[in-house]
């Protein structure tokens, strides 16, 4: 210990002798040189490690204390990164994990599958969404957490897991062992066709932008134009962002080789450039409308900042979230890193993405911007309580954007508010939420194993909602027949989407909900009603037709 608390002062008075005793003679606003504050943090770190009433080991110390210095920063972007810590970066920005190949859930005390990943041996297994996990390697998962499932469920590629399994309508369990491979998880969440067939949708909702977006995305839209798509829809809601090299990717397929995708400024080496297309647009002429809200962040608002500026796309939906600081991964020591705030984004029209009050952090903030006044107000000015300035700047082609941070839609469009009867049934479920998450989901799978449900476009009958209804009594809720009926339309539509996903698959899910959504709707409405991009930017500048 003695040795260690030599070194940190000896170091900074080495240095300081090489740098011509500059260290020495700069002054702090205390008064003291960096050298004696040097001084000063080794004295407190070996009283702390001596005498505190509990004992703290100097590792734990050197810990908080980079911990602490992060902390002051304010900066909830830069972190220490520990070993967990980078295997999580790893998987969130090149979807590669080595396990099974499933999405899993905690439902009603087991471990539930969500859905098996595409091409993995859980798929080639024939492991089903629905499937209840209720052994691994022989241990009994009733009552473990997602975290702990997913800590058993991965390990090296080659070797083995048991899983002993609970199928809905097969009475004796069913036994796997599959063996663990690399997994790829798509970003790209749902590809189909909507409009009867001429508009391609593409989502990536909740996901985020990883090392293969921009191949997801240009096979999805290259393969549904063959079967007759003329326009696109690019659904970035809830998109955190991710890669930035993806981000610019992305935006590059749109955009003309040499046009400005964003720019970023900072005082490390290399941190202020711009990023430019590098090759020709490969969807040229073809109408694109871009869905943003307040969860769209980082790289998923480079994307649309990028094609709103260049005119190239029709950004629908509410004000995105504000996240444009670039961080920089810098490894410490092979096992750690640290994640560091570098610099800023910027989108081609010269508007920061960082909001700039720090309200990106604000839910009260984001909410001001997706007041009612604000809804389908194409071509005007933000609402100043929702606007952190109201610097104007231009497009391409001339039109107005407006800076502050986040992306400000071309078009807004809120997306559907619970009802009066609606907040009044949430507000009595209260500390029942997971046993209500807990029914649907056992009905629904329970409906699947009795083989009542027989096609996608079911509906949820009075005499379903009832039998939830008794259910969830029978768990402890105790909600009034007037509470009840007062939510009939959101409970039916969460019955809904939850059999179709343990009946039919998440795809048929996923087409569901977006059968349903407001502002895909609105979206679709626009964009079947323009041949060129030109067109369905001039059909966005009209007021709503009501």
């Amino acid at each position: 210990m003695k040795s260690q608390r030599v070194l940190v002062p000896t170091l900074v008075a080495v240095v300081a002798f090489l740098s011509g005793g500059w260290l020495l003679q700069r002054g702090s606003p205390g008064g003291q040189n960096v050298y004696q504050k040097a001084r000063l943090f080794d004295d407190v770190l070996t009283y702390v490690a001596e005498y505190y009433v509990d004992s703290l080991n100097e590792g734990q110390l050197y810990d908080m204390a980079i911990d602490g210095m992060l902390r002051q920063l304010n900066d909830p972007y830069t972190t220490y990164l520990r070993e967990r810590d980078l295997r999580d970066l790893e998987l969130s920005t090149t979807g590669n994990y080595a396990g099974v190949g499933m999405q899993i859930d905690v439902r009603d005390g087991w471990i539930t599958v969500i859905a098996p990943i595409a091409g993995t041996p859980a798929e080639a297994l024939g492991i089903q969404t629905g499937d209840r996990i209720v052994e691994i390697n022989g241990e009994s998962t009733r009552g473990w957490d997602n975290e702990r499932a997913v800590r058993e469920l991965r390990g090296p590629p080659g070797t083995k897991v048991k899983l002993t399994i609970v199928r809905p309508g097969v009475p004796d369990p069913l036994r796997f062992e599959p063996t663990r491979a690399r997994i790829h998880v798509t970003s790209m969440q749902y590809a189909g066709a909507l409009g009867g067939g001429e508009v391609a949708y593409v989502s990536f909702v909740n996901s985020s932008i990883s090392e293969t977006t921009a191949a997801e995305l240009s096979k999805a839209v290259d393969s549904l134009r063959q079967r007759g798509a003329k326009s696109l829809i690019v659904d970035l809601r809830g998109n955190p962002g991710g890669v930035l090299d993806q981000g610019v990717a992305v935006s590059d397929l749109f955009l003309a080789r040499g046009d400005v995708v964003a720019e970023t400024r900072g005082r490390a080496p290399g941190a202020s450039q711009k990023f430019r297309a590098e090759r020709p647009e490969r969807w040229p002429g073809m109408p694109v409308v871009v869905l943003v809200d307040g969860g769209t962040a980082s790289a998923a608002e480079i994307i649309a900042g990028a094609l709103q500026d260049h005119d190239r796309a029709l950004v629908l939906g509410t004000p995105t979230f504000g996240k444009g600081l670039v961080q920089t991964v810098y490894n410490l020591n092979g096992r750690e890193a640290l994640k560091l705030t570098t610099g800023r984004w910027f989108t081609p029209s010269g508007r920061t993405i960082q909001r700039t009050t720090g309200r990106q952090f604000d839910p009260l903030a984001l909410r001001a911007q997706e007041s009612p006044e604000a809804a389908e107000e194409p071509g005007q000015p933000p609402d100043s309580a929702a606007s952190d300035t109201l610097q104007v700047f231009r497009t391409a082609g001339g039109r107005t954007v407006y800076g502050g941070g986040g992306i400000r839609p071309d078009v807004t469009v809120r997306a559907d508010t619970l009802t009066d009867g609606e907040k009044e049934f949430a507000r009595a479920l209260g500390g029942n939420t997971p046993a209500y998450r807990d029914v649907l989901t056992s009905y629904a799978l329970e409906l699947k194993g009795q083989n009542l449900i027989n096609s996608p476009s079911f509906e949820v009958t009075a005499a379903m909602r009832g039998e939830l209804l008794r259910r969830l009594r029978a768990r402890g809720a105790r909600l009034s027949e007037a509470q009840w009926e007062g939510a009939a339309g959101l409970v039916a539509e969460q019955l809904e989407f939850e059999i179709t996903r343990y009946v039919f698959g998440r795809p048929a899910e996923f087409a569901r909900r977006v059968s349903e959504d407001v502002q895909v709707k609105r979206a679709v409405e626009l964009v079947t009603k323009a041949r060129t991009p030109k067109e369905l930017l001039a059909l966005a500048q009209r007021p709503a037709q009501d």
